[in-house]
């Protein structure tokens, strides 16, 4: 399935009814750590353009309480200690005392991952998944609900993965608007194994942006270093200093503050690049500045040490009938081809007809 210019008829799709804008940015930060003045604070600048002591914060037995009610409410399977969401439960009073105890004296650690494989949408493939401990999901629950505000700020309007008030659908209308205005040569671009691959440095360069609390930034260091439990085997700790593991609740986040700088110079060269998490496409309005665009991610990636897919990298002219597949966000949005509407409630607006199983 392939987004053609030959494609008029729009299919009705259902939108949430949710944005993103100065107004409401903040409405998900989380209470048990952002105050009134806080918040306040981050509307207005923090002194010295650095956020510090937000250990205290976020380890807090209050934070991790709100952490452990997330944590809950997804459910999910026990890590490789064995402990299950019911079990951590019955002694949560006991467990985040310990927790808390053991975060703010710095000498809480991470327990390895729990490594399955998982079908890939769209494709035949399968991806790995890296399941966290229970206590570890909720400490990573905690440090997203401190971190997410302050970064959620910075991040750019093309940018639609796993940020709240966001998604898949918005991220394709914006693609097709953008076709309706004229931006028709696509750099229709694929990175290669991003999340095995990104570099350590590239993520703790994003957070050091923001953040100069050494507590919080050891902690992160830690669970990208954590070791991967596989197949019953335990394999030692990513010594690479490359990967983040999929499916821990801090990784969404931390892949978005890695591609902001790619985000950051899309748009500040005048490109308008959608984004959901690591896939993206730019729209530029001739070949030369698709051409300039796409050696401009070239260098980025070779700068990051990231790559590109050979054959998955390509421009594409959407005015003269070439199409393009724009990804896995119309498998995550359940963008149906025939034109028919999923059943949710929002605002509707309008896609092309046919769309795309995968960018």
């Amino acid at each position: 399935m392939r987004i053609r210019s030959k494609d008029l008829q729009p299919a009705l799709v259902f939108e949430e009814t949710t944005q993103v804008g100065e107004a409401n940015r903040y409405r998900y930060a989380d209470p048990s750590i952002w105050t009134e003045r806080m918040l306040a604070t981050l509307g207005n600048g923090v002194q010295g353009g650095k956020w510090y002591s937000l250990g205290d914060k976020a380890f807090s037995v209050k934070a991790l309480d709100a952490a452990f009610t997330r944590v809950k409410a997804n459910d999910g399977a026990p890590g490789t200690d064995g402990w299950t969401v019911d079990r951590f439960a019955s002694q949560k009073d006991k467990c985040l005392a310990r927790m808390n105890t053991d975060l703010m004296a710095g000498s809480y650690r991470p327990s390895p991952v729990k490594r399955v494989f998982i079908p890939k949408p769209g494709t035949n493939e399968k991806r790995p998944l890296g399941i966290p401990t229970v206590r570890d999901r909720v400490v990573q629950s905690a440090v997203k609900a401190c971190l997410g505000p302050i970064f959620e700020k910075t991040f750019r309007d093309g940018s639609y993965g796993f940020r709240q008030g966001r998604s898949c659908r918005q991220a394709l209308r914006r693609v097709w608007l953008g076709l309706k205005e004229g931006r028709t040569f696509v750099v229709d671009a694929d990175l290669r194994k991003f999340f095995d691959t990104i570099a350590h440095e590239v993520i703790m360069r994003g957070l050091e942006q923001e953040i100069s609390d050494g507590q919080v930034l050891s902690l992160v260091r830690s669970y990208l270093e954590q070791g991967v439990m596989s197949g019953g085997v335990l394999m030692p700790e990513n010594a690479d200093e490359e990967g983040v593991p999929q499916g821990s609740p801090l990784s969404p986040l931390l892949a978005n503050i890695a591609l902001h700088e790619l985000d950051a110079l899309m748009e500040d060269s005048g490109n308008e690049i959608v984004r959901y998490a690591d896939d993206f496409v730019i729209l530029c309005k001739s070949r030369e500045e698709a051409e300039k665009a796409l050696d401009a991610v070239r260098a980025w990636t070779e700068k990051t040490g990231l790559s590109l897919h050979p054959d998955k990298t390509r421009i594409v002219d959407y005015g003269a009938g070439q199409g393009f597949e724009p990804c896995s966000m119309c498998v995550l949005a359940n963008v149906q081809p025939n034109g028919a509407q999923p059943q949710s409630a929002g605002q509707m607006l309008t896609l092309p007809s046919e769309v795309s199983s995968r960018w």
